[in-house]
C-alpha cells in the first residue's frame, strides 16, 4: 500500500486500541475524570480546518522557557506540533518520550515542536515550579506557560495530554487525545513536512524505550483509576464519618478496605484540592491493582521537606519499590511534584498501599497507576 493511503487509513481508520486521557470540561480551571477512555481521534481534513486563531494565542503565554516568543507569522512555513501537558499529569509523563523523539529527528526537516504547559493544580501555575520540571524531565524545545488557560480555550482542547498538527499555512490538520496511537501521529508529521516540500524524511517511526515515570503502562493488569484526594473530585473514600470539609479533624482507617477505596489516619484537613496534613504519624491507605503506585504531593510551605515510608500489604516494599523511595520503603517529600512510590514485577494483585508521613505539613493530591 502506499504511503500516503496507508496514512489516510491509519488516521481516519477505527482506533487500534484504547489511549487514555485526562480530560475537562470548557472551563477556567480545568477537572479532571478518572481514567476515561477515548477512541482514537483523527482531525479535520485541510478543507475544513479552523483556520489560524489557534496559532496566533501563542501571544497570550504567559512566559515563554527555552525560546524567545513565538508567534504564527514566525512560525508560518513550518509543521508545528503543539503538545497540551501539565508536569504532574502520567498519562503526558509517559507520551514525552516520543514527543521528545520527534522533536530532534524532524527538526531540520522544519518540524516545530511546542510545549503548551496548562496547569491542573493550583501549585503548577507557580513559574518556578514549571521551570524546575522543564529542566528535570528533559523539555528541550519551546514551552509556552498557559496558566490561565487562554491558549488552551483558543484550541478549544479539553485532555492531557493532547497533540495539534498544525500544517505550514497554520492549519490545524489533525489532533489526537490521550496516550498511544505513536505510529499514526509520526506519520501525520511526516504526512506534513512532506507537503511543506522536505525532503529526505525517514520514514521509520522512531523507536522508544521509556525508563522510569515514562515507562509504558502495564495496560493488561490495570485495575485502579487515577483518584483525587480534594472533596472537590474525589472517590471512594472509606474513612468511617467520611470527609469533613475544609476543618482539621483526626480520622481513622476502617479494618478492610475494598479494590479503589481509599481512606486518612490522622489528623487531617480535607480541602477542595489536596488533604493537608496537620500533624506527625497521619497516613493514607489504598486498595490497588497496578503495577504502579504514583501519589501527587509536596510540602505545603515551600523550602521546607517531609519524610515518609510506605508498606505494601504491611510489609516493606523491597524489590517493588519506585524510584522516588528505597527497598525499605523510605523516602521524602520535597517539591511539589508526581511521586513513583511502587513498581512491581510479576503477578500483579489486589494489594494495599500505606504511606505514613513523618512529620506535618504534606499536601497530597492525586493518585495515579500504570
Amino acid at each position: 500500500m502506499k504511503t500516503k493511503k496507508f496514512l489516510v487509513a491509519a488516521v481516519i481508520g477505527i482506533a487500534i486500541g484504547a489511549p487514555i486521557a485526562a480530560v475537562v470540561g470548557d472551563t477556567t480551571v480545568p477537572t479532571t475524570t478518572p481514567v476515561l477512555r477515548v477512541p482514537f481521534l483523527h482531525g479535520s481534513p485541510a478543507t475544513q480546518a479552523s483556520g489560524q486563531s489557534e496559532l496566533a494565542s501563542l501571544t497570550r503565554a504567559d512566559e515563554w522557557i527555552n525560546s524567545p516568543p513565538l508567534t504564527a507569522e514566525a512560525l508560518r512555513g513550518k509543521v508545528v506540533l503543539i503538545d497540551f501537558w501539565t508536569y504532574t499529569c502520567i498519562n503526558w509523563l509517559r507520551t514525552a518520550p516520543y514527543v521528545r523523539a520527534w522533536a530532534e529527528k524532524y527538526r531540520d526537516q522544519g518540524l516545530v515542536v511546542i510545549g503548551v504547559h496548562a496547569p491542573e493544580f493550583g501549585f503548577e501555575k507557580n513559574l518556578n515550579n514549571v521551570r524546575r520540571a522543564v529542566k528535570d524531565l528533559r523539555v528541550d524545545h519551546p514551552v509556552a506557560v498557559d496558566s490561565d488557560h487562554v491558549i488552551w480555550r483558543a484550541f478549544k482542547n479539553q485532555y492531557w495530554p493532547a497533540l495539534y498538527f498544525v500544517d505550514a499555512q497554520g492549519r490545524v490538520r489533525h489532533h489526537y487525545f490521550g496516550e498511544g496511537g505513536f505510529e499514526q501521529s509520526e506519520m501525520v508529521i511526516q504526512q506534513l513536512l512532506a507537503e511543506a516540500g522536505a525532503t529526505g524524511i525517514v520514514r521509520q517511526p522512531v523507536s522508544v524505550n521509556g525508563q522510569g515515570l515514562e515507562a509504558a503502562a502495564d495496560w493488561a493488569s490495570l485495575m485502579s483509576g487515577e483518584n483525587y484526594l480534594g472533596f472537590g473530585r474525589t472517590q471512594s473514600f472509606a474513612s468511617p464519618g467520611g470527609a469533613t470539609r475544609d476543618t482539621p479533624r483526626m480520622y481513622e482507617r476502617p479494618a478492610r478496605l475494598r479494590l479503589n477505596e481509599w481512606a486518612l489516619s490522622g489528623d487531617w484537613t480535607v480541602k477542595n484540592e489536596a488533604v493537608v496534613l496537620n500533624k506527625p504519624n497521619g497516613g493514607i491507605a489504598y486498595r490497588f491493582h497496578a503495577r504502579d503506585v504514583h501519589l501527587v504531593m509536596g510540602p505545603a510551605a515551600p523550602g521546607t521537606s517531609v519524610r515518609f515510608r510506605v508498606t505494601v500489604d504491611g510489609r516493606p516494599p523491597n524489590a517493588a519499590h519506585g524510584i522516588d523511595v528505597d527497598a525499605q520503603g523510605n523516602g521524602t517529600v520535597t517539591e511539589q511534584r508526581l511521586y513513583q512510590l511502587i513498581r512491581q514485577s510479576g503477578t500483579i494483585a489486589d494489594r494495599q498501599f500505606e504511606i505514613e508521613f513523618l512529620g506535618p505539613g504534606v499536601e497530597a493530591f492525586a493518585f495515579t497507576f500504570g
